[in-house]
């Protein structure tokens, strides 16, 4: 199918980013390169990198911003967004004047039947973002120990029944594979208690979400890359985000106000003596939430957050 992706907050993303015409702009989460050709037709002289790991996401946007790489505007890679300073290093780029990341799954692989990120349709466990990696949501599911993925699905999917779901998954693997999304649907409707069911949604959502994000380690590797992103910008240079669940949302927030506000003095100490500087300013104070014309249009942004980053002029 189409990398069909509506883009989440399109035009406050953009005004965030403050673009230059003759700036450098990375985007770190490509997928079919809706923000990134809004990013492109505003350069006049500088460059474009697109970085994401999913195979059909390069495709797609490649052939969405093909006018841009013809005039060597624009260049795309395939890897993880955490490898962004080693891509740019090969491309001999120190510094990025913006950075943006829209996190999460997009529309296109929870629609794409066989990538089995969706509760709502019955096809192979897999949830990979890169398919070329082995760990797949099935191999989770069957081989994580109980205890371990009890956790995940506490922790990852924030789910009150966390502990019986993971105890129902492992009593059902012990008489056959759990293959197919639709097996876990069931399992995961049992360990629910009946009058649970009809509250918040379908009873999957989160333990799919906690899956989702165990196999593509999505917090470890957004943790790792924040702090780094900051570094990698030039004076004035931006930071825009966009989160779909509270803990991607809750570390964006902290790594930001940590690098605006980085001293580990005692408040009772009136100067300030550990020497560390601020890296720059906290632009959006309370997250950017999509407006009531995009909820309209578009239900999967209701949950999107934008945060955004301005690194601290030399």
């Amino acid at each position: 199918m189409e990398f069909a992706h509506i883009s989440v907050l399109l035009n406050e993303t953009i005004e965030g980013l403050a673009i230059k015409p003759d700036g450098i702009y990375v985007d770190g989460t490509l997928g079919g390169g809706g923000h990134s050709g809004e990013i492109c037709r505003r350069l006049d002289g500088g460059q474009h990198i697109g970085i994401d790991q999913d195979d059909a996401a390069i495709t797609a946007a490649g052939e969405h911003l093909a006018q841009y790489i013809d005039k060597g505007v624009s260049r795309l890679i395939r890897s993880n967004y955490v490898n962004m300073p080693a891509v740019l290093k090969e491309l001999g780029i120190d510094k990025v004047d913006g950075i943006l990341l829209d996190l999460g799954v997009s529309s296109y692989q929870l629609d794409t039947v066989e990538r089995g990120f969706s509760y709502k349709y019955d096809t192979e466990l897999d949830m990979r973002m890169d398919r070329r990696q082995t760990l797949t949501a099935k191999t989770i599911v069957n081989e994580y120990p109980e205890m371990e993925l009890y956790r995940i699905i506490r922790d990852y999917g924030e789910d009150q029944f966390a502990k019986n779901i993971a105890k129902h998954i492992v009593k059902a693997r012990e008489k056959k594979p759990i293959e197919t999304t639709f097996e876990l649907n069931d399992i995961i409707k049992a360990a629910i208690p009946a009058k649970m069911r009809e509250k918040g949604g379908h009873p999957s959502k989160r333990t799919f979400q906690a899956i989702r994000i165990e196999c593509n380690a999505e917090l470890d590797v957004l943790k790792n890359a924040l702090d780094t992103f900051i570094d990698l910008l030039a004076p004035g240079g931006r930071l825009c985000i966009i989160t779909f669940h509270s803990l991607e949302d809750r570390m964006v927030k902290s790594a930001f106000r940590k690098n605006e506000n980085p001293c580990t003095c005692p408040v009772e100490f009136p100067v300030c003596v550990c020497g560390q500087k601020s890296k720059g300013k906290v632009i959006s104070r309370k997250p950017i939430l999509p407006t009531k014309e995009e909820l309209e249009y578009n239900s999967r942004s209701k949950s999107a957050k934008l945060r955004i980053f301005e690194k601290a002029a030399d």
